[in-house]
Order: structure tokens, then sequence, then C-alpha cells
């Protein structure tokens, strides 16, 4: 308590309901009112001067209070508001060390970079886009480099449990900013064009990425709502960001109706097995307190479960919780469907792999026969939905629903091989969808549209183009020599060894049939005679790199084709990348299904040594 208010109340004359208020106010966690009725009214007079309290006792609240008044106050009491574990005596040296601060250099280092941006922009205003996306770029790019100093990190859990940045966590984040710094490459012309603010922009794609990357480490109930929140309602405002647009409206309409449902689903999950557990928040708290008062089978532990399910099937686009995304893809601003399509999925996943292998471990069974039948459904309806879109974007969107139900493969098998080849699946899927997304947002700055009609004879006009989109989209259908191939064939081997061959078989099939509406676009570009162009490549404007924001785009669009094909060509640091993660993640090694593991492992890093 700072001084003057002590000499205040020394020297002041205090009436009985000025006083009741105040220590009201102060200690209503420490039975403020049976203090003040206690000692105030037998021991004190109405009004005393300062002679009459010195004669008391040598502080005038201890004689008052008492003298467990004053360690109510102390430096860290409002720090006990949030952290309601925190030791009593403690300092703020030792509560340093506790909180672990630097784990969360990485996200610092985004907030700063949010701060310069919007700061900067405020200063200088819309000149600023000359330097706001390189300055965000640089920064989300010094993120990673954090990331990357943090791996050998012993010491991974901070803020007294509430977040861990383990390997796994590590990969996750990595992967995140990545993708947001590619975001922002390819939003430059693209928001310019749209008469937005660009500054604005990247503030807010900043602040959903900040939301990943925390809900990617998040070990706590509390931590992973708040978390998601700011994924997602960043993620809505980004949606409906071209507000003069009609369809980018009822884009972001859809997608926050759909959303907020969704969030107080997932909330009431969280708060039921926060019930449960008798009040508990850490995951690894909640499953050692639900395991000791035999709740492990309850069924509200089952409703909690399929509640939470529920939250994290709609952020990975899994079906039947995928309505949003065809929709929200085609109206929201093309840039935003590319960060969705890649961050919002990968944290998604995160999530999944932390909370459901932490806190359900007495209902594997039941979290792994949900998931086999989301996987089923996502495989099944996105492929071969895909099949009759006429639209890119809508295209890409059945796509993205069923590369979820190829990932959940390796969630659902959970060994070792299974979470390793998500991570693996993960890293490669950043660049190709990326470089997908860069390549439509060219075409349609250029001609206007994204219908797949309009792609015909594109060859004639603009070969690199051709080129790259050509090539990720041979990725995402998993042709070799692309990175996608050896990404399928590790999730598959890692669910053949789990023994789960129907899914395996399931997945083989329908990515057949995914090849088949990727070569129909690459076909459309490539075989089309000139006489056959369509209207718009016949009108193709020339290309003209010097204008404002083009730049970026380009080099996103050759910096994602050259990742893709040299990720198909040296995969085995990716693969090396993603066992490293496996094996130095504490919480994966202790929840994991021994079903030969490390041979599978082995197995395919072999594979991809004979053929290097």
């Amino acid at each position: 308590m700072p001084n003057y208010w002590f000499n205040f109340l020394h020297c002041g004359s205090y009436g009985r309901s000025r006083l009741s208020s105040e220590v009201t106010s102060l200690r209503n966690l420490y039975n403020a009112r049976k203090c003040m009725q206690n000692r105030y009214r037998v021991s004190t007079p109405r009004q005393q001067t300062p002679a009459q309290l010195g004669s008391r006792s040598c502080n005038p609240l201890q004689s008052v209070f008492g003298k467990e008044f004053l360690q109510v106050h102390s430096p860290l009491q409002p720090l006990r508001l949030v952290l309601p574990n925190l030791p009593e005596n403690m300092d703020f040296a030792t509560l340093a060390a506790q909180l672990n601060a630097g784990t969360i250099l990485p996200e610092g280092i985004v907030i700063l970079t949010l701060l310069v941006v919007l700061v900067g922009d405020l200063i200088v205003g819309r000149s600023s886009s000359g330097w706001t996306p390189y300055a965000a770029v640089a920064g989300l790019l010094a993120a990673v480099a954090a990331l990357c100093l943090q791996w050998d990190n012993v010491d991974t859990i901070s803020f007294l449990g509430g977040f861990n940045s383990d390997a796994l966590s590590l990969v996750f984040r990595a992967i995140i900013a990545l993708t947001a710094a590619v975001t922002i490459l390819i939003s430059v012309r693209y928001v310019l064009q749209t008469g937005t603010a660009l500054a604005e922009f990247i503030g807010i794609l900043l602040t959903a990425t900040l939301g990943g990357m925390f809900l990617s480490g998040a070990d706590e109930l509390v931590m992973i709502f708040i978390s998601l929140e700011t994924l997602s309602i960043s993620s809505y405002l980004l949606t409906g960001y071209t507000k003069r647009d009609p369809r980018s409206n009822e884009a972001a309409l859809k997608y926050l109706l759909i959303g907020a449902s969704s969030s107080a689903v997932f909330l009431y999950g969280i708060s039921l097995l926060y019930g449960l557990s008798g009040g508990e928040t850490k995951l690894s708290a909640i499953a050692a307190n639900l395991s000791s008062v035999n709740e492990g089978q309850s069924l509200g532990l089952v409703i909690a479960l399929v509640f939470a399910i529920a939250g994290i099937a709609f952020k990975i686009s899994a079906v039947p919780f995928h309505q949003w995304t065809p929709d929200v893809y085609e109206g929201s601003p093309t840039p935003v469907v590319a960060f969705l399509s890649v961050g919002s999925k990968a944290a998604g996943f995160a999530l999944a792999i932390r909370l459901l292998t932490t806190a359900f471990p007495a209902l594997t069974e039941q979290w792994h026969f949900v998931f086999t039948a989301l996987a089923i459904l996502s495989m099944v309806l996105g492929n071969v939905v895909a099949l009759a879109q006429t639209s890119m974007k809508r295209l890409l969107a059945y796509s993205s629903i069923a590369q979820a139900g190829f990932v959940m493969l390796g969630l659902i098998a959970g060994t070792e091989a299974g979470y390793s080849s998500m991570i693996f699946y993960l890293l490669v899927y950043l660049f190709m969808n990326l470089g997908a997304f860069a390549c439509i947002i060219l075409f349609s700055l250029r001609t206007g549209t994204d219908q797949i009609s309009e792609y015909s004879g594109l060859y004639q006009k603009d070969p690199l183009l051709t080129l790259a989109l050509s090539i990720c989209l041979l990725s995402l259908g998993g042709r070799p020599p692309i990175t996608e191939k050896f990404g399928k064939i590790y999730l598959f081997w890692a669910g053949w060894q789990a023994g789960l061959y129907g899914l395996v078989i399931l997945g083989l099939v329908t990515s057949v049939v995914s090849i088949y509406y990727y070569i129909r676009v690459v076909k459309m570009m490539v075989v089309k005679e000139p006489q056959e162009m369509s209207d718009a490549v016949k009108n193709y404007p020339e290309v003209r790199w010097n204008l404002q924001g083009m730049r970026p785009l380009q080099v996103s669009v050759v910096l994602t084709l050259v990742a893709t094909t040299l990720a198909g060509i040296l995969s085995n640091p990716l693969f090396n990348l993603a066992n490293d993660a496996i094996t130095k993640t504490p919480m994966l090694q202790s929840a994991l299904i021994h079903v030969q593991p490390v041979v599978g492992a082995k197995i395919d890093s072999n594979l991809v040594s004979r053929r290097d």
C-alpha cells in the first residue's frame, strides 16, 4: 500500500461509513467486514486524533485491523488474483524464475512487431504501406529464429504450468509464423488494390498469429480458450475485411455465427472438464484428478470429450463441422483464405494433440473412434464434392477438408510414427498450399476471376504462373517426385503399422480421386490449343512486376515453388525434424501407444535415403 494512504488514515478524521467502504473494497478476500465489526466498534471512537491513535500502537492500521492487514497488500497481491496457486512467501526473483517468461520470446517479438506496424502507420499514414509489410515479415522471421534457438531448451514449462514450450509446440508455432510471413507477402498487392488499409490488415493478421502460436503451447484451460478466441475473432475480422464486397460480408457473418456456436460448445466441454476434475485447470492435473476419483469413464467426461472434439473439428474443417468452409473460402479475401487453410488448421491440430493426449488418457479408444468417423467423412466428402466445383477457391476449400482427413490418420494411429507424419505433412502442406493460393491471387489480380474454365490456355500467356500452379496442384494430389507423395506415404505407413487397414485403403482410393480434379486444372492450362483460350486469357494483360506490391507476390510464388520442389527431393531433414519433435516431447512419450513406432520411422527414413 502506498505511503500516502497510511498518512491519510493516520492523520484524517474517518467516519464509520467511509471506513467501512474502504475496508470492504480492500479486504473482501480476508473477511474485512468481520474484522471491522470486532475491532473498530469496540475500541475505536468515531473520531480520533493522531496522538490518540499513536498512543495505542506504533501503526494505526495494525491497531484497528490487526497485524495480518499489512500482509494482504504485498507487492504480489494483484498477481494472486490471476495466479491463485502462487505461494504465499515468494519474492519477485523467485516469481520471475518460476514464470520462465523467456519461453514466449517469439511471441514477444511478434507483439513488438505488431506495435511497430500500428504505431508506424499511425505516425506516417498510408505511405507506411511501403515498409510495414517488410517489417512484419522481418519480425516473423525473427520469431522463427527465436524458436530455433529454443530447440534444445530443457526448462519448457512457464507461467506456473500455463504454457509449455516443448519441441512439439516449437514446430507448430514455427509453421504458423511462416504461414503468416508468406501470407503478408502475397497480400500486399491484393489489399492495396481493394483500397483498404494495409497496416490494419497486417495488424489483425499478426494478432491471429499470436493466438495460434499461444494455442500451440497452451497447457491450461483458460490459456487454451483465450488463445482460441484470439485466433477466432481475428479470423472473423480478416474474413470481412473487404467490407465493400457483399460476398466478404456474407462470409464473415456465416463464419461468425457458426464460429461463435462452436466456441460455446467447446467452452461448455472444457467447463465440464473443469468441474469433474475438482476445479483444476492444468491439463496434467485434470488427468491426475480424474484418475484418482475414478471419473475416467463417467458420462460427464464423455460429454466433455464430445463437445471438445466438436470445437476442434470446426477449427480443422472436419466433416460434418465443415459447413462454413466453402462459403468462407469463396467470399473471403484470398490471402485470408490462404492463412486459414494452413495456420488455423495447424493450430487446431496442435490443440487436438495436446488436449486429447493429456486430459483424456482414459478415453483414448473413444476419441480414436470419433476421429476415425471424422476422417472417413472428410476424405470421402472432401474429394468427391471437389470433383464438381467450378471455382478454384471452392475447389481448394474441399481439398483442405480432404487434407484434414489425411492428417487425422496420424492422430488416430497414436504412435511415434503417426505424430511425426502429421508434423511432416503439415510442414510440406504449408509451402504447396500457400503456393497454390499465391498463383490464384496473381491470376485473379490480372483477370478478375477465379473460375476454373478461365484458366484455359494460360501457358501461352504466362508460363511461370502455369508452372508454379501446376507443381503446387500436383503436390496436393501426391504425384511423384513431389513432396506430398512422401507425406501421404508416411501417413499411410504409420496408419498401416497401427492396424488402421481400412482407413489406409480408403485414403489411397480417395487420393486417386483427388488426382483427377487437380490434373483437370493442369490439363486445361497446358494442353488447350491457342484457339481454345478463354476470354480472360485472351485479354490477359502484360506481365508487369514493377507495380507496387507485385514484387513480394512474385517472390512468394518463386519461394513456394522452390520450397515445394526441394522438399520433395531433399525430404530427409524434414523427416528428422518431425521425428525429433516427437522424441523431445515428454508429453507424447508418456502417452504413446507403442505399436512399433520407431521401426516405422526408421523404415520410412531408409526409403527416403535410398531414393536420394
